[in-house]
């Protein structure tokens, strides 16, 4: 294990102190999973304020994780190279200006600029937390705990986003979701300052530029295709974003293979346990982003909760999840990883069959059952996939574990708001456009209806009187219905990767210390 020239820690045993260095890392990791869905209840208070069409709401959402996703792969072996601690405290800095950034924002484009800012400094910072991890914690039985910790606070970090927004948005405006960040920063950072040691690998090469600039390009151009395509009537340039993105980053692959020290080494994919570890937290966080963003929308414009109401009716998301990634390390040194993946996966399986199973309209006692069966699942699966990539390479790596786990869940989120939001939004469309065809609606009312249910529920405010109550019921209708049916394809993700998983995965698999 590699060490800056002064830094006290031993390579023999543990870190002293490593428990506050898990509390200063968990602390700047639970703002980073935070910005994820702290959105997601401000949005409607947000398009109040700023106005953004439906294309943009999107954007505002999940550019944060696109970029964190794009950018992890690179930042994880930067951090190996120049120094874990610098590019966690450097990353968290850059968090807190962006802040303040977008919680200025006086137009869209300021805002998605400010979530871009964010979301570089987040992919300095998680990487970091991760292989910092990994290096503090050279027991494995403690490593797993630490990681099932860190896996709670990113966890609930996620959950409590929405509790948070509400809260602020509620009490204050939707720009206090970004002040919050600013103090714990300025915290975070002087603390870290102090209390942090340094890691970096002992014998560091060159950065491979080309390597970065094709995992880089590759993954926004997939994700833009994804985005486009799956909006229906892809045009030319979509699809050839979706093929571009594609070929680079089989070409990214083929490029790493020919390196003796890569940006990060792919044979590691070769492994069944650690493919489907990175499978599993893409695959789960894709569906769950989703959910959580999508049932945000639905308790507020369905059900007329106020934006703290509705975070409030988020918390067993969060309850769970802290139960499933407390638990996890033990289940897995009891059962075996295979176990606690497949029954992680399960439950989340099973939460999105009750969503799309309940007659409409879904009411809240069901929604809280699946909240409860997401949480439980994430983490459980979470946890253990993240323990088995951490586990799969030598300490003087960790930042590229930390680079697979974080871009699985990352652009899982991202990809999940964007794909399953997308088809969403085309279900509800079309159920719109069969529900207002008799509504005295002509134009770009029209049009605003079909377009979102925050844009229907803007029109019926315009209109008033019966008009409008029959547009509000026409959009609680057709939301209703799309919800149902992205909750099949969600079930149907997860059950694919759940059966990948048992069959990747060998009977009793367990992590060890790793790097071995």
């Amino acid at each position: 294990m590699a060490r800056a020239s002064g830094d006290p820690h031993s390579t023999t045993g543990p870190a002293p102190g490593r428990w506050a260095m898990l509390a200063v890392l968990c602390a700047s990791l639970l703002l980073v999973a935070m910005d994820a869905t702290i959105l997601n209840v401000a949005l409607p208070s947000l398009i109040d304020d700023l106005r953004p069409g439906p294309l943009e709401q999107l954007w505002i959402i999940d550019i944060y994780g696109l970029i964190l996703g794009g950018l992890l792969v690179t930042t994880g072996a930067v951090g190996d190279r120049w120094g874990r601690k610098r590019l966690f405290l450097v990353g968290f800095v850059l968090f807190g200006v962006a802040s303040v950034l977008a919680a200025t924002a006086h137009s869209s484009f300021q805002l998605i600029g400010g979530r871009v800012l964010l979301g570089l400094g987040g992919a300095m910072v998680m990487p970091s937390t991760l292989s910092l991890i990994r290096n503090i914690f050279t027991d494995a039985r403690e490593r797993a705990l630490a990681i099932g910790v860190w896996a709670a606070v990113a966890g609930a970090g996620a959950c409590v986003g929405p509790l948070v927004g509400g809260f602020l948005v509620e009490h204050f405006e939707w720009q206090a979701a970004f002040w919050v960040n600013v103090p714990v920063v300025v915290v975070t950072v002087a603390v870290g300052v102090r209390l942090l040691p340094e890691y970096r690998a002992p014998h560091p090469g060159g950065l491979d530029w080309p390597g970065a600039g094709l995992s880089i390009v590759g993954i926004v151009a997939l994700a833009w295709g994804i985005k486009h395509v799956a909006k229906g009537s892809p045009n030319p340039s979509d699809v050839g974003a979706l093929v571009l993105g594609v070929a680079l980053l089989a070409l990214f692959a083929w490029h790493q293979l020919r390196l003796e020290d890569p940006l990060l080494d792919v044979r590691l994919f070769r492994e069944g346990p650690f493919l489907a570890a990175a499978l599993a937290t893409l695959l789960a966080m894709l569906a769950i982003g989703a959910a959580l963003f999508l049932i945000s929308l639905w308790l507020q414009y369905v059900h007329g909760y106020s934006p703290s109401e509705a975070g409030l009716r988020t918390l067993p998301s969060a309850l769970a999840m802290l139960v499933g990634s407390l638990s996890s390390p033990w289940l897995m040194h009891h059962a075996g990883v295979r176990a606690v993946l497949a029954t992680g996966l399960g439950a989340l399986a099973a939460g999105f069959l009750l969503l799309a199973l309940a007659p409409e309209p879904t009411t809240y006692p069901v929604v809280a059952v699946v909240l409860a069966g997401l949480g439980l699942g994430d983490g459980l699966a979470i946890t253990a996939s993240a323990s088995v990539l951490v586990s799969a390479v030598p300490a003087e790596r960790a930042g590229q574990a930390g680079a697979v786990s974080e871009t699985a869940y990352e652009l899982g989120v991202g990809l999940g708001v964007a794909l399953l939001g997308s088809i969403h939004g085309a279900v509800f469309s079309h159920r719109m456009t069969d529900r207002t065809a008799n509504l005295p609606l002509r134009g770009h009312d029209l049009d605003t209806a079909r377009g979102s249910v925050g844009g229907a529920a803007d029109v019926a405010r315009q209109v008033g009187g019966d008009t409008g109550r029959r547009v509000l019921t026409a959009a609680r209708g057709a939301f209703d219905h799309a919800l149902t049916t992205t909750a099949y394809v969600s079930a149907g993700i997860v059950v694919a990767v759940t059966l990948l998983t048992v069959f990747m995965v060998p009977r009793g698999f367990k992590v060890t210390g790793g790097g071995h």
